[in-house]
């Protein structure tokens, strides 16, 4: 089973969609609100190349992006894929 994060904000709808999806798929998933800690703000930056929306997503070393990333890879069938590997 692949490392899950999910960097998120409390009042964010698509981060909200987001994490329904991975509990749609049966996946567990850490989940970092970087509204309340700078420190994890910082690091999802370092993480993504500086894109400060979220949710930002990371299968293992992997950046998905955003739900909208995220989405598309589960409509291609590439998710499972990567949630399998």
């Amino acid at each position: 089973m692949p490392s899950i994060t999910v960097y998120s904000k409390d009042y964010c709808p698509y981060c909200t969609a987001a994490k329904a999806l991975l509990e749609k798929k049966g996946v567990s998933f850490d989940l970092i609100d970087v509204g309340k800690d700078p420190e994890q703000l910082s690091a999802m930056l370092d993480r993504s190349n500086g894109r400060r929306t979220v949710p930002q997503i990371f299968i293992d070393d992997i950046h998905v992006g955003g739900f909208d990333d995220l989405s598309a890879l589960d409509r291609n069938g590439e998710l499972d894929q990567l949630l399998t590997h």
